[in-house]
Protein backbone atom coordinates (compact mmCIF):
# COMPACT_ATOMS: atom_id res chain seq x y z
CA UNK A 1 0.00 0.00 0.00
CA UNK A 2 1.19 3.51 -0.78
CA UNK A 3 0.34 6.80 0.84
CA UNK A 4 -0.76 9.97 -1.02
CA UNK A 5 2.88 10.74 -1.86
CA UNK A 6 3.40 7.32 -3.42
CA UNK A 7 5.58 6.07 -0.55
CA UNK A 8 5.19 2.50 0.68
CA UNK A 9 3.28 2.26 3.98
CA UNK A 10 4.67 -0.46 6.27
CA UNK A 11 2.33 -2.91 7.94
CA UNK A 12 1.35 -2.15 11.53
CA UNK A 13 3.25 -3.29 14.59
CA UNK A 14 0.31 -5.55 15.42
CA UNK A 15 0.55 -7.21 12.01
CA UNK A 16 4.32 -7.59 12.42
CA UNK A 17 3.81 -9.26 15.81
CA UNK A 18 1.27 -11.66 14.34
CA UNK A 19 3.67 -12.39 11.49
CA UNK A 20 6.42 -13.35 13.92
CA UNK A 21 4.02 -15.64 15.77
CA UNK A 22 3.00 -17.27 12.46
CA UNK A 23 6.61 -17.96 11.49
CA UNK A 24 7.30 -19.31 14.98
CA UNK A 25 4.23 -21.59 14.84
CA UNK A 26 5.37 -22.93 11.45
CA UNK A 27 8.81 -23.72 12.93
CA UNK A 28 7.30 -25.43 15.98
CA UNK A 29 4.98 -27.60 13.88
CA UNK A 30 7.60 -28.47 11.27
CA UNK A 31 10.18 -29.35 13.92
CA UNK A 32 7.71 -31.71 15.61
CA UNK A 33 6.18 -33.29 12.50
CA UNK A 34 8.71 -32.84 9.69
CA UNK A 35 7.69 -32.90 6.02
CA UNK A 36 5.49 -35.44 4.27
CA UNK A 37 2.11 -35.27 6.01
CA UNK A 38 -1.26 -34.09 4.73
CA UNK A 39 -1.98 -30.35 4.67
CA UNK A 40 -4.90 -30.76 7.09
CA UNK A 41 -2.56 -32.21 9.75
CA UNK A 42 -0.30 -29.16 9.55
CA UNK A 43 -3.28 -26.81 9.57
CA UNK A 44 -4.77 -28.28 12.76
CA UNK A 45 -1.42 -28.26 14.59
CA UNK A 46 -0.43 -24.80 13.29
CA UNK A 47 -3.73 -23.33 14.50
CA UNK A 48 -3.35 -25.09 17.85
CA UNK A 49 0.07 -23.49 18.42
CA UNK A 50 -1.26 -20.02 17.53
CA UNK A 51 -4.37 -20.43 19.69
CA UNK A 52 -2.24 -21.55 22.64
CA UNK A 53 -0.16 -18.40 22.11
CA UNK A 54 -3.27 -16.27 22.61
CA UNK A 55 -4.23 -15.54 19.00
CA UNK A 56 -7.73 -15.62 17.54
CA UNK A 57 -7.54 -18.14 14.72
CA UNK A 58 -10.21 -18.89 12.12
CA UNK A 59 -9.92 -21.79 9.69
CA UNK A 60 -11.35 -22.43 6.23
CA UNK A 61 -13.11 -19.08 5.77
CA UNK A 62 -15.25 -18.51 2.69
CA UNK A 63 -14.35 -15.36 0.78
CA UNK A 64 -17.13 -13.68 -1.18
CA UNK A 65 -16.43 -11.77 -4.36
CA UNK A 66 -18.14 -8.38 -4.62
CA UNK A 67 -18.24 -6.92 -8.10
CA UNK A 68 -20.59 -4.38 -9.65
CA UNK A 69 -22.53 -4.29 -6.35
CA UNK A 70 -23.22 -8.02 -6.68
CA UNK A 71 -22.12 -10.65 -4.17
CA UNK A 72 -20.76 -13.84 -5.73
CA UNK A 73 -20.14 -16.93 -3.61
CA UNK A 74 -17.80 -18.91 -5.84
CA UNK A 75 -16.18 -21.22 -3.33
CA UNK A 76 -13.03 -19.21 -2.62
CA UNK A 77 -11.71 -20.21 0.77
CA UNK A 78 -8.68 -19.16 2.76
CA UNK A 79 -6.93 -21.58 5.07
CA UNK A 80 -6.21 -19.49 8.18
CA UNK A 81 -6.94 -15.94 9.36
CA UNK A 82 -5.13 -14.73 12.48
CA UNK A 83 -6.67 -11.94 14.61
CA UNK A 84 -8.74 -10.90 11.57
CA UNK A 85 -5.58 -9.27 10.18
CA UNK A 86 -3.15 -11.78 8.66
CA UNK A 87 -3.89 -14.54 6.15
CA UNK A 88 -2.04 -17.85 5.94
CA UNK A 89 -2.25 -20.21 3.01
CA UNK A 90 -0.85 -23.61 3.98
CA UNK A 91 0.51 -26.22 1.60
CA UNK A 92 2.13 -29.63 1.94
CA UNK A 93 3.30 -30.34 -1.58
CA UNK A 94 6.66 -31.22 -3.08
CA UNK A 95 6.49 -28.93 -6.11
CA UNK A 96 5.83 -25.21 -5.69
CA UNK A 97 3.05 -23.96 -7.94
CA UNK A 98 3.06 -20.29 -9.04
CA UNK A 99 -0.73 -20.19 -8.70
CA UNK A 100 -0.29 -20.33 -4.89
CA UNK A 101 1.05 -16.78 -4.85
CA UNK A 102 -1.85 -15.61 -7.03
CA UNK A 103 -4.18 -17.39 -4.62
CA UNK A 104 -2.92 -15.54 -1.55
CA UNK A 105 -2.77 -12.24 -3.43
CA UNK A 106 -6.42 -12.75 -4.40
CA UNK A 107 -7.32 -13.52 -0.78
CA UNK A 108 -5.53 -10.39 0.45
CA UNK A 109 -7.19 -8.13 -2.13
CA UNK A 110 -10.69 -9.57 -1.67
CA UNK A 111 -10.52 -9.31 2.14
CA UNK A 112 -8.75 -5.94 2.26
CA UNK A 113 -5.89 -7.38 4.31
CA UNK A 114 -2.27 -6.39 3.73
CA UNK A 115 -0.13 -9.22 5.13
CA UNK A 116 -0.15 -12.87 4.20
CA UNK A 117 2.05 -15.93 4.49
CA UNK A 118 2.34 -18.80 2.07
CA UNK A 119 3.72 -21.75 4.04
CA UNK A 120 4.69 -25.05 2.44
CA UNK A 121 5.42 -27.67 5.09
CA UNK A 122 6.76 -30.26 2.63
CA UNK A 123 10.34 -28.96 2.69
CA UNK A 124 13.44 -30.19 4.54
CA UNK A 125 13.97 -26.73 6.12
CA UNK A 126 10.83 -24.76 6.95
CA UNK A 127 12.59 -21.44 6.30
CA UNK A 128 12.63 -22.44 2.63
CA UNK A 129 8.88 -23.01 2.71
CA UNK A 130 7.77 -19.63 4.09
CA UNK A 131 6.93 -16.67 1.84
CA UNK A 132 5.79 -13.34 3.27
CA UNK A 133 3.52 -11.30 1.02
CA UNK A 134 2.66 -7.65 1.66
CA UNK A 135 0.24 -5.48 -0.31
Amino acid sequence: MKDKNGDFVPVSQEEEGIGKAIVNAAYVVHKALGPGLLEKVYEVCFCHVLTNSGYNVKRQLDIPIVFDSILFNEGLRLDVMVNDLVICELKALENVNPVWKAQILSHLKLTGKRLGYLINFNVPLIKDGIQRIVL
